[in-house]
């Protein structure tokens, strides 16, 4: 990882000169914060919660790294490192700049980031490093060329494209990081936007295989999709969606959206559809999903209270039939945000109340208390 030019004073990140992402980016300034003294939580034979967090709070998101160890990040309880036989939790005593984290991302380089409700940070192995913004910066006190610096203070996903740029989905529109400087994607004025896009808080960011960009918006901006070929930035609302939660592609190339109001939509290259679900799964509370390894799509539903009552759902589908998983297969929690596959195949299962759940083929085993 490049350090970042020019440190100023703790907790700001202030930038830049206007450039594209994939352009010439000029020198910045900037400010990372090292936290050199840890005090990492002890080793737990499973996922257990020390921040007070209650039922509803669950694992955000997750990642293999390529040492093999699986992380699972969480709303409230900071993010937990597991090595195959031990957790180690870490939070904001330990260098994390929020116990809230959205999205986790490894960089080539290694490096694991987090985007977070109060910026970004990483972890180089050794220590955490925080880079963030302060909304209360007054920005004439220092010299910019650009008079719309990117704002990094609030954080919904990341990204890495197949040329290592570093993608954040931030409240204040997407930022591109080369490794040197940070700059606002936007800013690039070759970049044709005739639907006056703001690409504002990006709950999710997709590269598919022949190195297209895909955007799915959220509360706030509700732009839909974007489609960005390198050239020209297009709009999409497949029946008036305006919410995507989050993009991924299948086998064959398929891409496929997790919206909130139809569920699951697809995209073929031509044409958006309809995809194959669950007959009793709410399509609005569809939360996560997956394509794995395998070919299979893997669907997780959240719960509500209202008078339709549902705990939410796990269900797999094969292409030929969909099994539906429920607390006889030993999943006692049904509310599922996380659906993740490591490298050897093994699907992990996430639920409010930091639920942790390993499906070994038949069964789920707990590893979460």
């Amino acid at each position: 990882m490049a350090k970042l030019r020019n440190p100023i004073f703790s907790l700001l990140l202030v930038s830049i000169f206007l450039t594209s992402c994939n352009g010439q980016p000029k020198t910045e300034q900037s400010n990372e914060t090292v936290v050199k003294q840890q005090s990492f939580t002890s080793k737990k034979n499973k996922l257990t919660k020390t921040q007070g967090s209650n039922e509803y709070q669950g694992i955000s998101c997750g990642l293999e790294d390529k040492k093999g160890n699986i992380w699972f990040a969480t709303g409230t309880e900071g993010v937990f490192c597991f090595d195959g036989k031990s957790f180690i939790q870490f939070t904001e005593k330990d260098g994390l700049n929020s116990n809230s984290i959205r999205s986790i991302l490894e960089d080539r380089k290694g490096n694991i980031w987090f985007a977070t409700n109060k910026g970004i940070c990483y972890y180089n192995g050794k220590t955490f490093q925080q880079i963030s913004n302060s909304l209360n910066v007054n920005y004439q006190s220092f010299n910019f060329a650009s008079p719309n610096p990117p704002l990094i203070n609030d954080v919904y996903s990341i990204m890495q494209d197949k040329k290592g740029i570093l993608w954040f989905g931030t409240v204040d529109g997407v930022v591109c990081y080369d490794g040197n400087n940070f700059t606002r994607f936007l800013d690039n004025h070759i970049i044709v936007n005739d639907s006056n896009l703001t690409l504002k808080s990006m709950q999710c960011m997709f590269e598919d295989k022949i190195g297209n960009l895909w955007f799915g918006s959220g509360p706030m901006a509700f732009e839909g999709i974007a489609f960005f070929d390198g050239k020209t930035l297009t709009k999409f609302k497949p029946q008036n969606e305006t919410w995507v939660r989050k993009i991924t592609e299948d086998r064959n190339g398929t891409l496929l959206f997790n919206t909130r109001h139809f569920g699951m939509i697809t995209y073929n290259g031509k044409t958006f559809s309809d995809y194959t679900q669950p007959q009793n799964l709410r399509r609005e509370l569809l939360q996560t999903m997956l394509a794995d390894s395998k070919g299979n799509i893997w669907y997780g539903s959240d719960y509500t209270n209202d008078r339709d009552i549902t705990t939410g759902g796990l269900w797999k589908f094969d292409g030929k039939s969909i099994n539906e998983f429920t607390k006889k297969d030993g999943l006692s929690n049904t509310s599922v945000t996380l659906i993740l596959e490591s490298k050897n195949g093994t699907i992990w299962v996430g639920t409010r109340n930091c639920g942790l759940y390993r499906y070994n083929g038949q069964t789920f085993e707990t590893f979460s208390e």
